[in-house]
């Protein structure tokens, strides 16, 4: 069984996902699993335990990954998957660079590499440095990231503050000479005491000269593109069942990606923007005023989703709102008491946008396990989430920055 932890929930949906392209039947434990939830997993061909740690002290994030490890290892899993976002996003404090340490003592790993390459969704490594698109990191919009900007493109840069191994870096004409080539240079560097090795990727078939290089490796870690290197097993997956009842979109991040899904969606779509300032001041009535909102929009259109969101265009970000911490916090505590009680009210499919406010929702919703259906774009799955206690529901949990621009509108085709 292959087995992953993921920093946050869309990140872990995203790898899932990817794992399903390639023919493994593959769900999401959301927090660390228990014991039950381990004997429900063990049918599984792959397993991704979702924290919610991107954002966390490097201590407390460092605790449930190495929880995450040993229940990984609990099911039998020999390779660890360290899965952060993409653009690693974190700043000089941050810790991705303290889970990597821990989970090289937790699995044994004397090195691992380190593969934030996602070409589907437009992020390569070229001589070290991450791209997004055409543009190196640090002129992408990722520099104007509200939480985390991104001021630097050289990934060993970005990560040799965060942790005290040395940092080696391998250029893509050592990886377009094959697997064999890639080993014996990843055996060299660790010789010479390096710890972590960052490895261009060009393309999909570089993530897959990767994967066969690192087969055997006790630990890896980079975004969820690595996934797609594994060679497919030949077996198709079915789409998941859809949960009959109402539908919803809410959208927490403010991402220039989900900006323009939420102004494409506008279009169509009876919507609602949240109001910072009153939740703070009665949280509990904003939540029954979204609900009786989203109630009505539902009698006149039974079928129609109806969109929340915090963030709709440029200036509300220019204008601070939604996207300080404390703001973000917010708009996170409105979406997980909100989505309860809408499906409670009968909403069974929901498309939620940003990574934290992802996590918020399934803990709202009390989802332990997620199986991972149909992809809808790289990074983009429809899921279906397994409650405690309650009925089962239809999610869409994805990244701010991943997603087509008419995702609010076009993913419930996907679901029938």
């Amino acid at each position: 069984m292959r087995g992953a932890i993921a920093d946050d929930f869309t990140g872990a949906t995203d790898l899932a996902g990817n794992w399903r392209a390639r023919g493994l039947r593959t769900a999401v434990a959301l927090g660390v699993p228990t014991a039950e939830d381990l004997a429900g997993l063990a049918g599984h061909d792959a397993v991704v335990v979702a924290l919610k740690i991107r954002s966390a002290p490097a201590d407390v994030a460092v605790a449930q990954a190495r929880e995450a490890a040993r229940a990984l290892a609990g099911l039998g899993c020999t390779q660890v998957y360290d899965k952060y976002c993409s653009t690693f996003d974190s700043t000089p404090e941050g810790n991705i660079g303290p889970i990597a340490d821990a989970l090289l003592e937790e699995t044994g790993a004397r090195s691992a590499v380190v593969v934030p390459a996602f070409p589907d969704a437009g992020r390569t490594v070229y001589q070290g440095h991450l791209f997004v698109g055409s543009d190196p990191l640090d002129r992408s919009p990722m520099k104007d990231h509200p939480l985390n900007p991104m001021w630097d493109s050289r990934v060993a840069d970005l990560l040799r503050p965060q942790t005290a191994h040395p940092v080696a870096e391998v250029p893509v004409g050592v990886v377009h000479t094959g697997e064999d080539a890639l080993r014996a240079e990843l055996a060299r560097l660790e010789e010479s005491g390096a710890r972590y090795v960052v490895v261009d990727a060009l393309d999909n078939d570089d993530l897959a000269v990767i994967a066969r290089a690192t087969a055997d490796a006790r630990l890896v870690t980079g975004g969820s593109g690595l996934a797609l290197g594994l060679p497919p097993t030949g077996r198709t997956l079915g789409p998941i069942t859809a949960v009959p009842g109402r539908r919803a979109v809410l959208a927490g991040s403010a991402s220039r990606a989900t900006q323009a899904q939420v102004q494409a969606a506008r279009e169509h779509l009876p919507h609602v923007k949240v109001d910072v300032a009153a939740v703070l001041a009665d949280p509990a009535g904003q939540v029954d005023s979204l609900l009786a909102w989203a109630q009505e929009r539902w009698a006149e259109a039974p079928d129609r989703p109806v969109l929340v969101y915090s963030v709709g265009d440029p200036d509300d970000v220019a204008r601070g709102r939604a996207v300080t911490a404390d703001a973000s916090a917010v708009v996170e505590g409105l979406f997980a008491a909100l989505a309860p009680r809408l499906a409670d009210a009968g909403a069974t499919q929901l498309v939620v946008a940003g990574g934290e406010t992802s996590g918020s929702v399934a803990h709202g919703l009390d989802v332990a396990v997620l199986e991972v259906g149909q992809l809808l774009s790289p990074g983009v799955s429809w899921l279906t989430g397994r409650r405690r206690g309650a009925d089962d529901v239809n999610l869409v949990l994805k990244s701010g920055n991943f997603g087509t621009v008419d995702l609010f509108t076009t993913a419930w085709e996907e679901l029938g």
